[in-house]
């Protein structure tokens, strides 16, 4: 069932109006039952993988829980503890490796060894990446001791399944997401009104820019050869294309959640503004920088070998650098993993590491960048640094879109050479590009105007926001019909300016 359906639409209308009419003590289980409704619509075989990480996770929590009370022996406990942490992630991670990355492997050794190894046909469950983290990330705060264990597996498998975050995040914090699940909710018109603008923000920005985007996207990445020009113009449409559909997709899932009285982790905090690549995963995909951060940083970098490393690196280089080494380590470590859940190809890979490497050489350089700000008696405070810092990222990171989204790494090479040597505006002028055969969608000079247009809004919405301006707040002061007049332009504008029914693609983040 897509986010972007009809049938979605009512699902979601029926659910929450429900929600209110039944008994308060009732809700989570109704948001349970819908939850569980709604993944089985997208197979029942994919529910039962569904259905395993969540009574395995919750019998780890149990197991853990018991452990720490009857075991006297403190170091007997936090082995036994670790091993029941141990099996349940090899379990988990086990099989989201295995049905997300086989065929990668198959092919890997195909290439390398020169063998025909047929590929496997496996099913990829819907969102298997997002709860799989979200109830690895549950047990490991009970192994240290950050949370407690739920009792009742009812409650934790709605804190697995919530249906509006299950696809495509944020993944969620048991201590902060529980709570709310589980306590009851009265109506609120504020809240609603809200939720509602939310939630259509979120499609316009997916519907009307992301999916206009899309056809410049797939003609130039797809046909690189035919359109060896624009390369540019490819990257840069994928990166409208992605802030919009990722971001829009995350105004959806909160603003839904809020029609329940839910509050879900934010997501983005507009990451175009970013000063750094650093800055960049600290406002993109938040909840799985934090996640990367909590579960694998601060592990690797406090871990024995790590310790050995940072000992050996200060007798070498020096305290200063010595000191820096291991965070760039780690940090590269993370990205390798980053790029890794984004997909299984070597080429998100080469994308995680970029990231990393970039990090990781920015801290390395640091002193070195303060001596020459202050020797070029450059302010790092002034407008014209700050605005450098943002166009300096805002290039870094188009380039590691071209790995994210060229077809392999010498599709990405080819067409990032071709920017800079065969770079020709005049091809997009031709009406006659077409995103496939398939389709044969093309486009038109009103699509581009279409899609500048949304730009300009999604900036001057975001540059307020970057400016401290609470625009839910501004909202609701508003006159009823300034309200209404927003909401009737919104909801016009999804069949009226989006792509035809068919045609628009789901949500990037949901395949994952």
């Amino acid at each position: 069932m897509s986010l972007i359906s009809m049938e979605f639409t009512v699902f979601v209308l029926f659910s929450a109006a429900g929600y209110y009419l039944i008994p308060r003590k009732y809700q989570w289980m109704w948001l349970l039952g819908f939850s569980y409704v709604y993944y089985i619509s997208g197979g029942i075989r994919a529910a039962c993988f569904l259905l395993f990480t969540t009574v395995t996770s919750w019998l780890a929590g149990i197991g853990m829980e018991k452990v720490s009370g009857q075991e006297k022996d403190r170091k007997k406990a936090k082995q036994k503890m670790r091993q029941i942490v141990a099996c349940a992630l090899i379990l988990n991670f086990g099989i989201l490796g295995v049905l997300k990355y086989t065929n990668f492997a198959i092919d890997t050794v195909n290439h390398l060894a020169g063998a025909e190894l047929d590929m496997m046909q496996l099913l990829l469950p819907l969102g298997i990446s997002f709860y799989t983290f979200q109830s690895m990330g549950y047990i490991l705060d009970i192994y240290w001791g950050r949370t407690k264990a739920e009792h009742n597996l009812f409650r934790f498998a709605l804190f697995v399944s919530f249906f509006p975050q299950i696809l495509q995040g944020p993944i969620g914090r048991f201590s902060s997401l529980s709570t709310q699940l589980y306590e009851s909710h009265s109506f609120d018109r504020k809240r609603t009104e809200q939720a509602a603008l939310r939630i259509l923000w979120g499609y316009f920005k997916k519907m009307v820019i992301a999916d206009n985007a899309v056809i410049f996207v797939d003609a130039i990445f797809d046909h690189p050869d035919i359109f060896d020009g624009l390369g540019v113009v490819g990257v840069l449409a994928y990166s409208i294309q992605l802030y919009c559909d990722f971001s829009g997709g995350m105004d959806v899932v909160i603003g839904i959640g809020e029609l329940f009285g839910i509050k879900l982790d934010e997501n983005f905090c507009r990451p175009y503004f970013a000063v750094s690549i650093t800055d960049f995963w600290h406002r993109w995909h938040i909840t799985l920088g934090t996640w990367m951060k909590d579960y694998v940083f601060y592990p690797v970098s406090l871990s024995g070998w790590m310790k050995g490393f940072s000992g050996f690196a200060r007798k070498t280089f020096g305290k200063q650098t010595g000191r820096t080494l291991p965070i760039c380590l780690a940090n590269i470590i993370v990205f390798l993993v980053v790029g890794i859940w984004h997909g299984a190809a070597w080429k998100f890979i080469i994308y995680g590491l970029y990231n990393g490497l970039i990090i990781a050489f920015s801290g390395l350089m640091a002193p070195s960048y303060r001596k020459w700000k202050q020797a070029l008696h450059i302010s790092g405070d002034s407008r014209g640094f700050h605005l450098f810092q943002i166009a300096r990222t805002f290039i870094l990171v188009n380039i590691s879109w071209f790995f994210d989204r060229a077809t392999d790494v010498p599709s990405a090479l080819l067409m990032m050479k071709n920017t800079l040597t065969r770079f020709d505006l005049r091809q997009i002028l031709d009406p006659g590009i077409e995103i496939g055969e398939a389709s044969g969608t093309t486009y038109t000079i009103i699509t581009l105007v279409v899609i500048l247009g949304g730009c300009l809004l999604v900036f001057a919405v975001s540059l307020l926001e970057e400016q401290g301006r609470k625009l839910p707040e501004i909202f609701e002061k508003q006159h009823w019909l300034v309200k209404s007049a927003v909401y009737l332009c919104l909801i016009l504008a999804l069949p009226a300016l989006g792509q035809p029914s068919g045609e628009a693609g789901g949500f990037i983040y949901a395949q994952f």
